[in-house]
């Protein structure tokens, strides 16, 4: 079995290759090979962070989800998102960011409670479609949550980290009652 190598170094693998001014999502999904649904969905939901960027990445997010859910081999993006490009630097000020807390948060997440493949890409893509779709509330800081648990889940798949996988799963399912049942008792009010 070849060792598995962390999702700090793929990444910052991803950021040596970035040598063009402007990058498209169709090019990072041909360097992503077979961890290509985890990393956009960290990438994603990391840019989801960002208040007047999460519906964009609210959107973008539905797409590998699906096709999670779907069972898809990888991410496949319509022509036109696929060749949306974005400044390179962009790439790099993610990356930037996001390589140290993951390098830290490897010490702790590692693989431990193996899960059936096909099973956990496709609960994860269901899970996270569902998440997604609470970062369009339009109330100042809701992006947080869903994005923070996106990117939970997404690096606990990663990782093939069952355990904290399974947390993260329990919080987003938490989350979605507490939209459901807020949604629920807005309407009641009304």
């Amino acid at each position: 079995m070849a060792e598995r190598i962390p999702t700090s170094r793929v990444l910052g693998a991803l950021v040596d290759e970035a040598t063009a001014e402007r990058v498209s999502l169709g090019w990072l999904m041909d360097r992503l090979g077979e961890r290509s649904f985890g990393i956009i969905l960290l990438l994603l939901a990391f840019l989801a962070l960002i208040p007047g960027v999460s519906p964009v990445a609210g959107v973008l997010l539905t797409v590998p989800a699906f096709q999670m859910l779907r069972s898809d081999a990888a991410p496949i993006f319509p022509g036109r998102l696929a060749s949306w490009s974005f400044d390179t630097r962009r790439l790099l000020a993610i990356v930037g960011w996001a390589v140290p807390l993951l390098q830290f948060l490897e010490r702790f997440i590692y693989p431990r409670w193996m899960t059936p493949f096909e099973a956990t890409r496709r609960l994860v893509g269901g899970v996270v479609l569902l998440v997604s779709l609470t970062l369009f509330i339009p109330v100042p800081l809701s992006n947080v949550p869903p994005a923070a648990l996106i990117s939970l889940v997404a690096f606990a798949y990663l990782e093939e980290d069952g355990a904290l996988l399974s947390l993260a799963l329990i919080a987003a399912f938490v989350l979605l009652a507490v939209v459901i049942s807020g949604t629920i008792w807005g309407l009641t009010i009304l």
